[in-house]
């Protein structure tokens, strides 16, 4: 039987479920390119949005652009979602370049903080080896076509400037947020994110469930961020860090190598290698550069055992350099290894090269201290005469040893020949004192 107590529960829970809790505007930073794990983030937001029946989401942007595979993903994400998506490029200083444009365009709200800018959408290679020649230039006029088509679709049906958004694709315009509000590229401008809630309550959009009307007047802000995991993957698939990563694995490995049993240069290392390559397929990377970098490796092992006079660590040298200023293939700023990162590693990386060599070859140069090789050429005093086998003292023992001829007790020898416990030895002109 139902009572009022039951159905005093059954108000508090249905007031309590998702569909009814109070909404909130969900804030998610990006900052720098726009990779796999950017895009991963983003995406498990705006899931997470959808499930929680939120109010807004806001793109916090600030970036230089990234993989066009990442930045489809973002807008996949924006388009299938039923809680409202909003880009804002701030703070001020920001901007939304390249794929930030694209993401900007195709946001049910499109937003600035004063002194941000946007465009400079043409597309870059980011798929390695772009190559010259006719077949090339074939190549690239597809993927502008492709880029601008997209971009001209997003802002048709956001009923933005198609025009404009053509232009930044196909000519790299960029322009200011007030030239974008003026141009209706965006939306507005706002100085801050409680400025942006404040200017949409009440606007209504479109979602991929219908329209919807905004209320966002005074909602509470929320900040959310990256996790352990995709806060690493994002800092491995900077250029910059996986460059880093690859050097440190090939000379930890290259110790290793040279060196058997040290085990701490091998294990940093192969983890370094590894990451290095989980970064490297997330980039458009020259696969003739990397391969002249492991080449450049490969003559510095060889010139441990190859008597080069330093001709092999010359060709390697010079097989890194090139394979290092080759390794990217992209014209875009937020996929290229800096140079100020480029050459201080790859110089660290060939000095440490080149010392294991010297410390290798003087290693092989060093006369044995045990085992019978090390006996060889030791001197030693005989202690029961030698005529011609006897005994001998060399390194503190007593070794069953034969001679030419006949060498007293107490004068001094050298061991000629070590056979299994026995020692060939021969008199030297100093006798014991």
């Amino acid at each position: 039987m139902w009572n009022k107590k039951s159905f005093i529960l059954l108000w508090f829970f249905w007031l309590a479920s998702p569909a009814f809790a109070e909404n909130q505007i969900v804030v998610v930073k990006i900052s720098g390119a726009i990779n796999p794990a950017v895009a991963e983030f983003v995406s498990q937001e705006i899931n997470q949005a959808n499930q929680d029946n939120q109010a807004l989401v806001v793109l916090n942007m600030d970036t230089p652009g990234g993989l066009d595979i990442s930045m489809r993903q973002i807008i996949k994400k924006i388009q299938s979602s039923h809680v409202p998506v909003a880009s804002y490029v701030s703070p001020s200083g920001s901007r939304a370049a390249s794929a930030g444009t694209f993401i900007t365009i195709a946001s049910h709200i499109a937003a600035m903080a004063p002194g941000t800018n946007i465009g400079a959408a043409h597309p870059v290679n980011l798929m390695g080896g772009g190559g010259e020649g006719e077949q090339a230039k074939t190549m690239e006029k597809k993927v502008v076509n492709d880029a601008a088509a997209y971009i001209r679709s997003l802002a048709e049906l956001r009923k933005r400037n198609s025009h404009w958004a053509e232009l930044a694709v196909v000519k790299s315009v960029s322009i200011s947020a007030e030239e974008a509000k003026r141009l209706n590229v965006i939306d507005l401008i706002a100085a801050d994110i409680k400025a942006l809630a404040l200017a949409v309550d009440g606007r209504e959009v479109r979602v991929a469930s219908g329209p919807v009307k905004l209320k966002t007047g005074d909602l509470e802000i929320v900040y959310h961020e990256m996790n352990a995991r995709q806060k690493m993957l994002d800092i491995i698939s900077n250029p910059n860090v996986a460059y880093m990563l690859m050097m440190i694995g090939m000379v930890g490995l290259y110790f290793e190598l040279s060196n058997p049993g040290l085990i701490f240069p091998g294990v940093i290392g192969a983890v370094s290698m590894v990451l290095a390559l989980y970064a490297m397929q997330t980039l458009p990377i020259d696969y003739a550069g990397l391969l002249l970098i492991l080449l450049g490796a490969l003559f510095f092992v060889a010139e441990i055992g190859v008597m080069s006079y330093g001709l092999l660590s010359l060709a390697g040298v010079v097989s890194i350099f090139l394979g290092s200023t080759m390794l990217i293939d992209s014209d875009d700023p937020a996929m290229q290894i800096s140079r100020t990162v480029l050459y201080p590693t790859m110089g660290i990386a060939i000095a440490c090269s080149i010392g294991i060599i010297v410390f290798a070859t003087r290693t092989l140069s060093l006369k044995k201290q045990g085992g019978a090789e090390g006996m060889l050429g030791e001197t030693g005093f005989v202690k029961e005469t030698l005529n011609p086998h006897g005994r001998v003292l060399v390194h503190g023992e007593l070794w069953e040893a034969e001679c030419e001829g006949e060498i007293k007790e107490g004068e001094e020898v050298s061991v000629e020949a070590v056979e299994g416990l026995k020692i060939k030895v021969k008199k030297t002109s100093s006798p014991e004192k």
